[in-house]
């Protein structure tokens, strides 16, 4: 289908006898015209309405057809068109009235030929008519172009008044905002003096749970061998209640981790009346007596999908919050219940409502606005981080659900935290049995700098079968791999000289398809991942299921076991 600009570059043909319109037709292609060839004087009216550059027409097609809706076509066209006309007329001018074209004159823009003519005539009347439109067109743009600076100008002048008092009060409202920021800027001031010395206290914090769990991958490692070896009941009494220890060290290091720095999220089906039992032990000694706690979990509630020692930290971060509200005492109610989640929760599934409420002091819709802000806080300098909250909303959001707040002055505040449900069989499933003969043959690389952690993550390796080679830091690590190709590379991340990760890139980029692990208990993996892939990171302490399965994991489909085995070493 032609475009609009195509039909106006167009010329119309009106010449029913013979083989005229053909003729004509020839002649205006040679002279790189276009144009289309129409049977009557209606179609020459419908073909002008749609766009045209001009019409060539034998004068018998107009004399003999009525004229009247070509020429009301004509009076309707806009101030800048005049349609011209090229009309080829009979040899009989001297009929004609003097200085006229006699019953064709109503066409208005009229170029009158008298057959016989030549071809060189009609191609160049064709062109002058086509040259006169064209220049029609440019006047059109030109007038549309000054309406629409007309328009511009008067709407401007219509509005001036309007656009000066708007300016004012602008200028008015930024005058306002600058002192508001200025006061804003001072309290930010005062909150980035509070959270450089968190940062600080946060750095060494990290460091200190790093050490720990080393230590504590030590400690459990060598439980968890006892375990397997000893038959001695009362040597495995003792290690079950070392490795319980082990365990809830490996909690707290995971709490301090997470206010040190961020880290990626363990999300796991979590029970939700344990969770409530565990926070509920940890926040009752701070809350003290003059507060009132309960714990509410419907009927229909079963676990939800979270991070354990996140959503603790959680909860007793707005326990906490709450108490700070009631400094005259009053009542904190964790509850869980099923409910419709809001339209904000776009995700699909169901969900648990997870809310902490209290009868407290409330807070104001300008304040319950931001307290999901990071650095946003009521409290005086060195009395909150506010980074509470933040961590809160972050940690809902990352679990795939949401964070809400709901308070009114003199009322209470209820957060509640929307988290995905789960069941209960996922949550009870535990860690893989140990095969005893799917890793024997192994070859794995081991690198890591402490050497009582690496003596006990190679015993636990030779455990399950593996042949180890170990490494004290990077640059050993790279010496062993050019010596000879093992079926796995398992690292430490903090080390010196190189980290874990620069170990696993040059390990890549000598055999891309070699499996790297990078064993830490440092807190943010994220960059590890984002090298290496999901599943890389095994964090300390670890339990030797978790070692047996993840070394496992990264070896199916690279080698198999016989193969391993008989390989030279």
């Amino acid at each position: 289908m032609a475009s609009a600009s195509d039909l106006e570059q167009r010329v119309l043909v009106l010449a029913p006898h013979g083989r005229d319109a053909d003729v004509i037709a020839g002649v205006l292609a040679r002279h790189a015209i276009a144009c289309e060839i129409v049977a009557d004087c209606a179609a020459l009216t419908v073909a002008v309405q749609a766009g045209a550059a001009a019409a060539i027409v034998a004068e018998e097609a107009l004399l003999r057809s009525d004229l009247a809706p070509l020429l009301a076509c004509l009076r309707e066209q806009p101030p800048w068109s005049d349609f011209p006309f090229v009309v080829l007329l009979g040899k009989r001018l001297a009929a004609l009235p003097r200085g006229g074209a006699g019953p064709l004159a109503a066409l208005g823009n009229l170029v009158l030929l008298e057959r016989p003519l030549s071809a060189a005539t009609l191609g160049s009347a064709a062109e002058s008519a086509l040259r006169a439109r064209r220049r029609q067109y440019e006047a059109r743009e030109l007038l549309a172009d000054r309406e629409a600076v007309s328009a511009q100008l008067a709407s401007l002048n219509a509005t001036l008044e309007a656009r000066v008092a708007e300016r004012t009060l602008a200028l008015a409202e930024a005058n306002d905002r600058l002192t508001r920021e200025t006061i804003e800027r001072e309290r930010a001031q005062q909150a980035m003096v509070q959270y450089q010395k968190m940062e600080s206290l946060g750095r060494l914090t990290g460091g200190v749970a790093h050490d720990f769990n080393n230590l504590l991958n030590v400690v459990q490692g060598t439980m968890e061998l006892i375990l397997l070896i000893s038959k001695d009941e009362a040597v495995r009494s003792r290690a079950q209640t070392a490795k319980a220890a082990c365990e809830r060290g490996a909690r707290l290091t995971a709490q301090l981790l997470a206010f040190a720095r961020n880290q990626a999220l363990d999300l796991t089906p979590l029970r939700v009346e344990a969770l409530f039992e565990a926070v509920l032990g940890m926040a009752r000694p701070l809350l003290g007596r003059s507060i009132d706690v309960q714990a509410l979990v419907a009927d229909d509630v079963d676990c939800v999908t979270a991070d354990a020692s996140q959503m603790e930290m959680a909860l007793l971060n707005l326990a906490i919050n709450a108490r700070d509200a009631m400094p005259d005492g009053g009542r904190i109610v964790f509850e869980a219940s099923r409910a419709a989640p809001p339209a904000e929760l776009t995700a699909g599934g169901e969900f648990v409502r997870i809310a902490v409420t209290d009868n407290g002091c409330g807070m104001s819709p300008d304040v319950a606005a931001r307290v999901f802000e990071p650095f946003f806080t009521t409290k005086g300098v060195g009395k909150g981080t506010g980074l509470g909250l933040s961590q809160v909303y972050g940690m809902a959001h990352q679990s795939g659900g949401m964070a809400q707040v709901i308070s009114q002055p003199g009322a209470g505040t209820t957060i509640a935290i929307w988290l995905p449900a789960a069941t209960r069989q996922a949550a009870q499933a535990g860690l893989p049995e140990l095969a005893s003969d799917a890793l024997t043959g192994a070859r794995v690389l081991l690198v890591e700098d402490d050497d009582n952690v690496r003596a006990g993550m190679a015993d636990a390796l030779m455990t399950l079968g593996c042949d180890v080679t170990q490494a004290a830091n990077g640059s050993e690590g790279l010496a062993a791999l050019e010596q000879a190709r093992p079926d796995l590379v398992l690292t430490d991340y903090l080390m010196p000289g190189m980290t874990g990760a620069e170990l696993a890139r040059a390990a890549r980029e000598r055999y891309p398809d070699l499996p790297v692990l990078v064993a830490t208990g440092y807190a943010d993996m994220a960059a590890i991942q984002a090298a290496l892939g999901e599943g890389t990171v095994l964090k300390k302490p670890f339990q030797l299921a978790e070692l047996a399965g993840v070394v496992r994991r990264s070896l199916q489909g690279v080698v198999d076991t016989p193969a391993r085995a008989a390989r030279p070493g």
